[in-house]
């Protein structure tokens, strides 16, 4: 159980990394931060560097049982905050805190004090500190560090607060949590000219006015319900040759964000996205070429993981159900189901609150002791 004291260091603590934000891969001062936090609990073993920047601290019953493993994120955005109702904001020019990823590291180093004073009865608990989040790499390459295979979990939970809901609600679900969704960047390549003999050049103008509304049309969820066949493709950026204008244009960029209810789906648009592209490129006489980002995998509950944190919830006495899920945004805990059996809750911060990348975000240090204690109950049902 948290003190008011712990209580107290913890919201500073908090607060403390609002205002060191560092982004997806640059994470090094943060998790040393971290792990000078764990220090403390004296957990069984600490491995760092997991994935990049990643932090897992072991608690080791010495029994057999199920490994449980507990997620936050380390990685901030690249936005400038604007919130002049907090003494705690960013410091890091460009750089904040603003998708609730101070706080979840809070909560799991919350659950790291309580595990650390009454020792679980079996198995392992881990603590995930895990990098690059917000760019969909991290979770796969912290599952893919060779060194993640000695703490493998059996069961994964991780808790987003989430915008929208009201205070101390969660929203959960069996099923599809979070869509999956890919960055696809298409550049067209042809041959620059002078503006007065256009026709001495081959020009991705006219290929970039059809290949933009094309791909708009291969979505089919632009406002509709979030069903198995949802698609949506979204065009973030365009650019078409240099701003000035003496020139002709030879190179063109299009970035489109495609999203999907699984990751089946995905696979299947990305195809077709890629074949328009190549159709649109080949009518013009341009060469085009590809590149993908912000690759993120569809967040999926499972039955019993879902059960057990409903249960856990039940116990303790936190509402929960249904309501804003699935949602059309990505996370990237999803790839930590595909070997454990894996629950991802949204945590409510109160209805009319700033919504997340929103610049006057801040994380509601009054949820700190009710995600912990979500996790808690879930550690000692699987663990004792």
């Amino acid at each position: 159980m948290l003190t008011n004291s712990d209580l107290m260091e913890l919201t500073e603590f908090r607060r403390s990394l609002h205002r060191y934000p560092e982004v997806s891969g640059e994470e090094a001062q943060t998790a040393k931060t971290i792990v000078a936090a764990l220090m403390k609990m004296s957990p069984t073993r600490i491995v760092t560097g997991l994935g990049g920047h990643g932090v897992a601290a072991t608690f080791d019953s010495g029994q057999d049982g199920p490994t449980v493993l507990f997620r936050a994120e380390l990685d901030a955005l690249p936005i400038e905050e604007r919130n002049d109702a907090i003494a705690w904001s960013s410091e890091i020019a460009g750089k904040s805190h603003v998708c609730g990823h101070d706080g979840h590291m809070t909560m799991l180093l919350a659950l790291g004090r309580m595990i650390s004073r009454s020792p679980i009865a079996r198995g392992r608990v881990i603590l995930m500190f895990q990098p690059a989040e917000e760019d969909g790499s991290g979770a796969k390459a912290v599952v893919a560090d060779p060194a993640y295979q000695e703490i493998k979990a059996d069961w994964a939970f991780a808790i987003h607060v989430e915008p929208g809901s009201p205070f101390g609600f969660v929203s959960t679900r069996v099923g599809l949590m979070n869509c999956a969704s890919l960055g696809l960047k298409v550049k067209l390549s042809g041959k620059t000219a002078h503006a007065a003999d256009p026709q001495d050049g081959v020009s991705p103008a006219l290929a970039v006015a059809k290949l933009i509304p094309a791909l708009d049309a291969l979505g089919n969820g632009e406002g509709g319900p979030l069903n198995d066949d949802f698609r949506l493709v979204t065009i973030t950026h365009a650019n078409i040759g240099e701003p000035t204008f003496g020139i002709a244009p030879g190179e063109a960029e299009v970035f489109a964000t495609l999203r999907t209810a699984g990751d089946a789906g995905m696979a299947a648009l990305e195809a077709t996205a890629r074949g328009l592209a190549r159709d649109v490129a080949a009518e013009f006489g341009l060469s085009v070429q590809f590149e993908v980002h912000d690759n993120f995998a569809a967040s999926v509950n499972d039955p019993e993981a879902y059960e057990v944190a409903t249960q856990a919830m039940e116990a303790i006495g936190v509402p929960y159900g249904q309501e804003n899920v699935p949602m059309r945004a990505s996370e990237d805990f999803g790839v930590f189901g595909w070997g454990a059996k894996a629950a991802m809750l949204c945590l409510g911060p109160g209805e009319g609150y700033a919504a997340l990348h929103n610049p006057d975000y801040d994380f509601p240090d009054d949820l700190i002791p009710i995600g912990s204690a979500i996790f808690e109950r879930i550690a000692r049902d699987l663990l004792g």
